[in-house]
């Protein structure tokens, strides 16, 4: 029996097959020695993935060492983390080439430079912290970023690097943006509360912009708790207008028939015969609705100089309706829906403020787009 793949699948399985060869062929020796590794993995016998490997390797390693004499021989200010960075690669293949006994059949040697990495790294805190330095005193949020970046890189170098913790948390403040989420309760006299959607808020920003990110949210409360110095930004949230359990009653009167039913009997000559007729009812349908509706702003304010960065609205709406029917005349000539309304009564509509909480609800969906959209640039 042949069986046949489908010709995408083929595809696929030649791709992964001949991939090492391909990275070898494009002079990307580092990836064809951890494809054909990783194609070892599942096959130690794998022929073709041998003989890339074999050839691959070493070069490779030649690769790797000559731009780390290069970054050494140059006046890079961070010559030191790339050598550990062509180090690190070559350690990489040493660990992959052990832990897969196919391919250390290939390469019974692997070369590494472990003893190396004690003083490269060193050297590598060192230049990484004087550049966090340089970056940090730029004084802007972008070079705190930065600045950031290489602390964190010189503490996995050497934990603990002089004062390089204290330096991380500096550049981290400073780097990140501090917005006071500023949300308007609904006016009292509407006897409505905007708790649930201002949770709601709170709960989104906090949960998405946590503390390991470049943008901090507060409420007026938070910021007061930690005495916070100074905000950047503050994002103003406010219902500009609602209005809750507008009613409205409609009523539309018809008159229903139905052609061929069976009205009664006749006898002829003895036989009994059914008799149909058309029979028909007058349907009085009631309906009620309860709308409610309201507008929302989305402003956000530089808090140094007051100007506007951005503006949105966003509107909702919610109509809750209750449906009823009164009838006159044969119930036969109504449909099994019309009956059913039939024998509805008119319900009660929900409280304000559950209406209040539905026609928030699509504001909401167009709230946190929002806010997404505009702190994307500052993430």
């Amino acid at each position: 029996m042949r069986i046949q793949l489908p010709a995408i699948l083929l595809i696929g399985i030649l791709a992964a097959c001949s991939s090492g060869k391909k990275a070898f062929e494009r002079g990307d020796y580092y990836e064809s020695v951890m494809k054909s590794i990783g194609r070892l993995r599942q096959n130690p016998d794998h022929s073709k993935s041998k003989e890339t490997l074999r050839e691959a390797y070493p070069l490779a390693v030649s690769y790797l060492e000559q731009q780390a004499n290069n970054e050494l021989a140059s006046n890079s200010n961070l010559k030191w983390k790339n050598v550990l960075n062509y180090y690190g690669q070559i350690n990489s293949m040493y660990e992959s080439i052990r832990q897969a006994p196919g391919a250390l059949s290939v390469i019974t040697n692997p070369k590494n430079y472990y003893n190396e990495l004690g003083p490269i790294k060193e050297k590598a805190a060192e230049e990484s912290y004087n550049a966090g330095i340089a970056a940090l005193m730029k004084g802007t949020r972008n070079d705190a970023r930065t600045a950031y970046f290489f602390f964190t890189d010189v503490n996995s170098y050497v934990p603990g690097y002089k004062d390089v913790l204290e330096y991380t948390t500096k550049a981290k403040d400073e780097a990140t943006l501090k917005v006071i989420l500023e949300q308007i309760p609904v006016p009292a006299r509407y006897n409505l509360s905007g708790g649930f959607f201002q949770d709601k808020v709170e709960e989104f920003v906090h949960t998405n912009y946590p503390d390991k990110g470049f943008i901090k949210f507060y409420t007026p409360q938070e910021a007061n708790s930690i005495s916070l110095a100074k905000a950047d930004q503050i994002l103003k949230i406010a219902f500009d207008d609602f209005s809750v359990g507008n009613i409205k009653l409609s009523e539309k009167e018809e008159t229903v028939t139905k052609d061929s039913v069976k009205v009664g009997e006749t006898t002829v000559n003895g036989k009994k015969y059914p008799v149909y007729n058309t029979v028909k009812a007058k349907l009085t349908t009631y309906r009620k609705e309860v709308s409610s509706n309201g507008l929302l702003s989305m402003i956000v304010v530089d808090a140094k100089t007051g100007g506007v960065l951005s503006h949105k609205k966003f509107n909702g709406e919610y109509v809750w309706f209750s449906s009823w029917a009164r009838y006159n005349g044969d119930e036969r000539a109504l449909t099994d829906q019309q009956l059913k309304l039939c024998n509805s009564k008119e319900t009660s509509p929900p409280a304000n403020q559950d209406l209040f909480l539905e026609f928030t609800r699509p504001i909401y969906n167009q709230l946190v787009p929002g806010i997404r959209g505009f702190y994307q640039a500052y993430q």
